[in-house]
């Protein structure tokens, strides 16, 4: 069974096909190599004899991809997702919101060219490379990114750059920050920026509270419970005083 096409690569064939593409291409050329790159596609179609292929589509500028990087840096998840080397559909999403979108939709947004004699555009040699691109983007999503002008690496840096450079929040309510109060967080007395508040002290357990948990138990010494002749005991060993029974 074929496994379903990635999300980007199943919008890759409408885009292609809104362009007037036909898609898959069998039978029209082998595509002996390919080049993606800012605004271009460039490759080479074996059928008989060579042909040279170029596909054109416009690459966003420094200013505009500052924008999209921005935005998708604000969302954390939208960064972790990327910098693991997955495409959210979220990224499609920001960039149409910015007016500029990933994916053409007309053969207006595209110039396809072809050295070989046909009169049709896009020829067959023209639709055996969009399946090979289909073929890429599908493995690689990132290969949209690089044909509106972002690398992968260059992307990722960019959002690593981001993603370490974002200030951290601070209160607005005058707290004073961990940092500043971790040497005396257990220390009692007021803690710093709450000057005049009582100090905390939470109640004592008295040491020979677990005696009191006890269960009977069935003998007594001289009348006396076992617990009570047990508490001079625990307390001795805690360094209290206190009035302390006889055991004869």
């Amino acid at each position: 069974m074929t496994e379903p096409l990635p999300w980007w690569a199943t919008r890759f064939i409408r885009a292609s096909t809104a362009i007037g593409v036909l898609l898959p291409a069998a039978g029209q050329g082998h595509v002996v190599a390919l080049a993606v790159g800012a605004g271009r596609v460039d490759a080479e179609v074996q059928d008989g004899r060579p042909h040279r292929v170029r596909v054109g589509l416009t690459a966003f500028g420094k200013a505009e991809w500052a924008a999209i990087t921005h935005a998708l840096a604000a969302t954390a998840s939208l960064t972790v997702q990327l910098l693991g080397g997955e495409l959210p559909r979220e990224v499609e999403q920001t960039c149409k919101a910015l007016r500029l979108p990933l994916f053409p939709s007309s053969a207006r947004e595209v110039s396809l060219d072809c050295t070989c004699p046909a009169a049709e555009v896009p020829c067959g040699h023209l639709n055996a490379v969009f399946t090979a691109l289909v073929a890429r983007v599908a493995e690689d999503p990132f290969t949209i990114l690089a044909l509106r002008g972002r690398d992968r690496e260059a992307l990722l840096e960019e959002l690593k750059n981001r993603l370490i450079s974002a200030e951290p929040l601070h209160p607005d309510d005058g707290s004073p920050a961990l940092t500043d109060v971790m040497a005396t967080y257990f220390d009692s007395g007021p803690a710093p920026g709450l000057a005049g508040a009582a100090p905390l002290h939470a109640p004592r357990t008295p040491v020979d509270a677990l005696l009191d948990q006890a269960p009977p138990f069935p003998i007594t010494v001289d009348g006396d419970e076992v617990p009570e002749l047990l508490r001079p005991v625990y307390r001795a060993l805690a360094g209290e005083h206190g009035p302390r029974s006889s055991v004869s």
